[in-house]
């Protein structure tokens, strides 16, 4: 028997681990199971290339409890250990026996889907044992070892009987204050976290699986049972295997095997993959949004060769697809010593920029692909493109290939077709093609309904970051501006070359404007004049474009220097100069009834423009009704 002290370069290293190491000590089953895959690959490996002249078979991982003996047991039939091995990959905390491996085997293990990189795996044991046993035998001629220690620097390390079949085996002594890695619902809860895709299958305990009976069966027979092993991971995720040997029903499958406790169908799905210049693999989900931005983001999980590392993959997935979900997988990703934390560096930045490429160009197939169904599910993905555009200016190049435009009338434009069909009617007198849109198409009914009447189109752009994404066009386009078609008088939002008539004089203009200021006294109203066709509506309501851009801006984050959030609502009242209201109004001599008349326009152009609410409302509904009895 050999007796030593573990070569660490501080007094007692276990204490540390147990404090500092792990975020959080659940992590222990999830490192203890990775070597556990690590040395069953290993062994996978050898036996291909035939250094290992053994029968690889089908090995798997066994999780074991017992309650009565307070141990929790990690057992494999992979690689194993000599007890030279033991003593440089478990004492020596310096090497790691996965980093040296790949070292050695570089030119062939490529694929072989080793984890490595983390040496210290091994001593997360530490933060839940009061004792850790090791019992291995190696691949190789030789016996079984047997290692133990109780977290202090001391260790014993001898050869065995016990242990006759290849592999190794991690007894847990559990701690007084670690008993909740003694119940089954808790480790079921982290093999599930943790471990459900590792590539090799990972038993805990047993299931009664019920025989098929016999086609010849009478009506009356019973089925027999039998016990066979809980395998409670899927080794061959949908993200490992090749997308032409996948079907839809796959992917489904796989999404609802990801989020159990979604019902509803994602959209269409994204499969990544690439070997240069990283690795990475995945499946984003496009599940439906619609106008949502406060859903869950931290939705897409991410892994490193299928052993789950955290599901926040804030800088390796751009912002405006942390909508979506999924699963990433790349060894490329680099982690602190826990995996626990994403270290930012250019290969992060990378996988990013690789992410949204592949976006933008399913995006672009999709729609080329079918376009009628493309547009049919545009209300259930926009808010994800329209995000990407003012947030990725690398997708924002891409995104007129399949950023759809829809008009208040249900048909879609692509950028260019939307600009072909509108300019010749929308271009002003300065030679800017305006492009008017509405934001609620029942609010908005009777200016989309002005504007239509004029021959013009009005797109319903409805987001919430829809004014963000107006902002960036305009400064990306040429001559281009956007103009809510409630922002003003149609004649003013697109100006043209076109002599305006008036019925009255100045004075008369003048007397009028005076009369309806005195009869409003309301400060978020500034009343102006219009010479306007005699049919078009007495007075409306409009909302200036810039003041009602910014505080929408502001309101979902953004609108620069100007803290709009504080600003109050501010409206122009178009008086229409020309309609005979206008001139009822200058002929009525009552003040009080001038007034009376002025206040019940203007009741019905906030009505217009759901403004009239509350007391307001009421007050005009009795008017209403007292109108109705004279």
């Amino acid at each position: 028997m050999t007796k030593g002290n573990i070569n660490v370069s501080v007094e007692n290293i276990f204490p540390l681990i147990k404090k500092f190491l792990y975020s959080d000590h659940e992590i222990f089953l999830r490192e203890l199971i990775s070597n556990a895959t690590d040395a069953t690959l290993k062994l996978k490996h050898l036996t291909s290339i035939g250094e290992a002249k053994i029968e690889y078979g089908n090995p798997k991982i066994e999780v074991k409890i017992d309650k009565e003996q307070k141990t929790l047991r990690i057992i494999d039939q992979g690689i194993g250990m000599t007890a030279e091995e033991v003593e440089k990959y478990i004492n020596q905390v310096a090497f790691s026996g996965a980093e040296e491996f790949l070292e050695k085997y570089k030119d062939t293990a490529k694929d072989a889907g080793i984890i490595g990189h983390f040496g210290l795996g091994f001593y997360s044991a530490f933060m839940v044992a009061e004792k850790v046993e090791i019992l291995t035998k190696s691949y190789k001629e030789g016996s079984a070892v047997r290692w133990i220690c109780d977290g202090s620097p001391e260790f014993t390390l001898e050869e065995t009987t016990d242990k006759t079949d290849r592999g190794t085996e991690i007894i847990l002594h559990i701690a007084e204050d670690s008993t909740e890695f003694l119940e089954e619902t808790k480790i079921r809860e982290l093999l599930s976290k943790y471990n459900k895709f590792m590539p090799v299958p990972i038993k805990f305990g047993t299931r009664t699986h019920t025989l098929p009976l016999p086609e010849d069966a009478p009506e009356d027979a019973v089925a027999e049972t039998e016990e066979v092993d809980n395998i409670i991971n899927n080794p061959t995720p949908a993200w490992t295997i090749a997308p032409n040997e996948l079907t839809n029903e796959d992917y489904m499958k796989f999404y609802h095997e990801l989020y159990p406790m979604q019902f509803e169908e994602p959209l269409f799905n994204i499969h990544l993959n690439v070997d240069y210049p990283f690795n990475l693999t995945g499946v984003l989900f496009f599940p439906k949004l619609s106008n949502n931005l406060n859903i869950d983001k931290d939705k897409i999980q991410l892994y490193q060769n299928q052993v789950f590392v955290t599901d926040e993959v804030k800088g390796i997935v751009p912002d405006f697809l942390m909508l979506l979900r999924g699963v990433i997988d790349s060894p490329d990703i680099p982690l602190n010593v826990s995996r626990s934390y994403l270290q930012a560096d250019g290969a992060v930045k990378k996988i990013s920029s690789y992410i949204t490429k592949k976006v933008a160009d399913k995006m672009s197939s999709l729609i080329n692909e079918n376009r009628e169904d493309y547009e049919q599910k545009w209300n259930d993905i926009k808010i994800v493109i329209e995000y990407g555009i003012i947030t990725e200016d690398k997708f924002a190049e891409k995104a007129d290939k399949f950023t759809l435009y829809p008009t208040t009338d249900g048909k879609y434009f692509l950028w260019n077709e939307l600009i072909e069909k509108i300019q010749p009617a929308h271009t002003d007198k300065n030679g800017n093609t305006v492009i008017l849109y509405a934001t609620n198409a029942d609010e908005q009914h009777s200016y989309i309904q002005a504007a239509n009447n004029k021959g013009y189109d009005v797109l319903l752009l409805d987001s919430p970051v829809i004014s963000h994404v107006i902002q960036k066009l305009e400064t990306s386009k040429e001559k281009i501006s956007f103009a809510r078609v409630d922002a003003d008088h149609i004649n003013n939002l697109i100006k043209k070359d076109e002599p305006a008539i008036s019925k009255l004089n100045e004075t008369e203009k003048e007397s009028l404007k005076k009369d309806v200021e005195e009869a409003v006294k309301d400060a978020k109203f500034t009343v102006q004049l219009e010479d306007l066709d005699s049919n078009d509506a007495p007075f409306t309501i409009t909302q200036p474009e810039f003041m009602r851009r910014m505080k929408e801006m502001q309101a979902t984050g953004g609108g620069g220097m100007f803290g709009m959030g504080g600003f109050p609502e501010m409206y122009n009242l178009v008086v229409n100069s020309n309609s005979e209201l206008s001139n009822q109004i200058l002929k009525t001599e009552n003040s009080e009834e001038k007034e009376t008349l002025i206040k019940y326009a203007l009741d019905l152009a906030k009505l217009s423009q759901n403004l009239l609410k509350g007391k307001n409302l009421t007050d005009f509904i009795q008017r209403s009704y007292k109108q109705l009895e004279k």
